[in-house]
Order: structure tokens, then sequence, then C-alpha cells
């Protein structure tokens, strides 16, 4: 079983306009409204692929009964742990013009002490039958800066693998804790390291206790450093449409692929075509699945050298 944690919950809400130009009014076409997350949207893609996932985090509120009744409705497994306050909403806005997307994101509600307790406690049961955990998303206030450095550390001590997709100080303070692959964009990776080149920043993850770091960089596709190899993954062509849901798909590939025991080469192959393939699709957590079975075969992956070794 995948384990998906979203502490930091939303109800997305999409919105789709001709053109987004500021300090304009906009005309609305399309709306789309649904539970989401980035640990959500994971789990639904895997739930997509036929790979056993459960669903866990924070939710609390009206806000946060609509996202657990879609949820339902999608079918997915919810083990969401209940808080006093109202979950978040999200708003990203999607030009069809040049399919560029603008995301709002809500800070989110304050957890308190005993609720984090709460949900610790939950999660150090759901582990237990968890092959892999994905950590996914912000942490909303009033929790630990080591939130996820402690999730990892008890998901380690289970016998779970961890995948990590957070940034900024979460993702800094859970690299002791030996997160088994972290997942940052090329901006995140940037951000956190001080570094712009992005095989120099993902050494520098590993010097802090990553133990493989793949990082995204949009149209680029994924860069490996494992400690099995280090690879470049390219997408085989460019697709438009709505680009947020990438990295999540990117993450599900992921997990499905450690959970399977797969090689890196094909682990990293099933990830681009798996992200460029929810590129088309309206909302975050979708795919395409004629796209992602015409590019997993077509995805060239190429072995590379990390910082400091030769050939």
């Amino acid at each position: 079983m995948i384990l998906t944690v979203t502490l930091n919950a939303a109800l997305d809400v999409t919105y789709f306009v001709d053109a987004l130009v500021p300090l304009a009014s906009h005309r609305v076409d399309e709306v789309h409204e649904r539970a989401g997350g980035k640990g959500i949207n994971v789990a639904r893609v895997l739930a997509a692929l036929g790979h056993p996932v459960t669903v866990t985090g924070l939710v609390g509120g009206a806000t946060g009964a609509l996202l657990r009744r879609e949820l339902g409705t999608a079918g997915l497994h919810d083990c969401l742990v209940p808080i006093t306050g109202d979950s978040r909403r999200t708003v990203t806005v999607v030009s069809r013009r040049d399919g560029d997307a603008t995301v709002f994101n809500e800070t989110g509600p304050v957890v308190q002490p005993e609720e984090w307790r709460a949900f610790t406690d939950r999660y150090a049961l759901l582990v237990r039958d968890a092959d892999v955990v994905v950590l996914a998303g912000s942490l909303p206030p009033g929790l630990p800066e080591d939130a996820y450095a402690q999730l990892v550390t008890v998901a380690a001590a289970a016998g779970a693998v961890t995948v990590l997709d957070t940034s900024g100080p979460p993702l800094l303070a859970a690299l002791a804790a030996g997160p088994d692959v972290v997942k940052p964009n090329a901006a995140e990776l940037a951000a956190v390291t001080g570094q712009p080149d992005p095989a120099l920043a993902a050494a520098a993850l590993l010097a802090l206790g990553a133990r493989a770091v793949v990082a995204s960089s949009g149209p680029d596709g994924l860069r490996a450093i494992t400690p099995d190899g280090s690879w470049q993954a390219t997408p085989p062509a460019q697709l438009s449409g709505n680009p947020t849901g990438a990295g999540d798909a990117c993450v599900a590939a992921l997990a499905a692929g450690l959970a399977l025991g797969a090689p890196w080469p094909e682990v990293l192959r099933e990830a681009v075509a798996l992200s460029a393939a929810a590129v088309p699709c309206p909302v975050a957590g979708d795919f395409d699945a004629a796209i992602y079975h015409r590019l997993r075969t077509s995805v060239p992956v190429e072995e590379t050298h990390a910082p400091g070794t030769h050939r």
C-alpha cells in the first residue's frame, strides 16, 4: 500500500480564461472544484494507475467537509484526521492563450498541538501497512518546522520508503532524517541551496542527508542522483495545457516505481511520461492515459555523472 500525507489539504478551484490580463476583468468559461493538496493529487494518479493507496493528513471546517465528500465521490480511501480550523482553498487561473497557470494558495488553518499529536498517533498506525509513504506539500501554521523530519523517522522505523515533495525550511529540516527520495523543482532546489546549478544543488541535498534527489525542470525533464547512479530523462514532446499537476503526477510515478522495486531508469521514464500526460488535463490529479501510454516507451534516459565523479 502507498500512503500519501497532505498536512495542508485544500479545496482546489480552477478557472479557465481566454487570457490572463493584469488589471482587467475576466470571463471564466470553465470551472473545476475538487479536493486537493499535493498528496491528494498524487493519490488520485496512483488510484488511476491501479495502485492501492490511502490518503491521510489534516482537514477541518466546512471546506474540509466539502473536501472529504469529494474524496468519497472519487473513491479514494480517506483516513484524514479532523482539526477545528477550516481547510484552505486554492485558486488556479489557466490562460488558454498560452497555457500558463497562475496559482493563489491560502496559508491554511492553524493546527493546535493536540491536533498534531492526534495525527502522529494515527500516522504511526497507518505506516505499519505502507510500502511507500509520500509526504507532500506545505505545512499549515502551528506545525513544527521539523514535522516532515518526524514523519520520515517514523516511516523509516516501520520499514517504509519515503518520498518527500516540499520546499523551503520544511525540506531543509527533513533532510537530516534521511528521506529516501526528495523531489524539488528547479526553482525550489535553487532557493533552498542558494546554488543555481541543478547538479550541484542536488549534490548539496545529498550531503545534508537525502538518499536520492529527483529534480524536475519542466520541459527539460528530470535529473536524478541516486545511490545506484545518475540519470537525465527528457520528455520527447512538449504539450500545452495546465502544468500545475505535472509535479504531482511525477511524484506518483516515483512512488509507484519504488513500490514495485523498478530500476531507476524505468522509474524516471514513467515519471516523465506521466507528468507530461498530466499537462493537457484541466485539473491536477488527472492524466491523459493515451498520451501516457504513448510516451512511456519513447522517453530518452541518459546516464550522467554526479558532481565530483569521473568516467
